[in-house]
């Protein structure tokens, strides 16, 4: 499928101190956009470059590919690329209970994106090797 509109794909260094400048892009990039889906996909593309940088190669002097499309008038498409070799695979994790859900302090990022996004996915850069992991998130445009 071709996509109705394609921003260009930006690179960034796998630093966490980057994640300001990755939210003033997305920002810019979606300037005229509802303010409340803007809002939404800066939260949720922090989360994903974050994932990037925590849990991949990205981390450890690598890059992150940042990329944003909309395929129809009705919905965009956020997505991030990681340098591989983070031994796992995007999950939520789902074997908690309720009190250590309330416990934990980290892993709930996967999570909002589930319940911020119409759907959201992950696919090998590369079926033969973990050279990276492209994570994306679809989200519908306020009408």
């Amino acid at each position: 499928m071709t996509p109705a509109r394609l921003w260009t794909h930006r690179l960034y260094p796998g630093d966490l101190a980057r994640l300001s400048q990755v939210r003033r892009d997305l920002r810019a990039d979606l300037h005229g956009f509802d303010p409340d889906t803007a809002d939404t996909l800066v939260l949720c593309g922090s989360e994903l470059f974050a994932n990037c940088v925590k849990y991949t190669a990205s981390g450890r002097d690598g890059g992150v590919i940042r990329t944003l499309w909309s395929a129809d008038d009705r919905s965009l498409t956020l997505g991030f690329t990681d340098d591989g070799l983070g031994g796992g695979i995007p999950a939520i994790p789902r074997a908690r209970t309720s009190d250590e859900w309330g416990r934990a302090e980290g892993q709930r990022g996967l999570l909002m994106v589930e319940e911020l996004s119409t759907a959201w996915g992950y696919s090998p850069v590369c079926p033969f090797g973990d050279l990276g992991t492209h994570t994306w998130a679809t989200f519908t445009l306020a009408r």
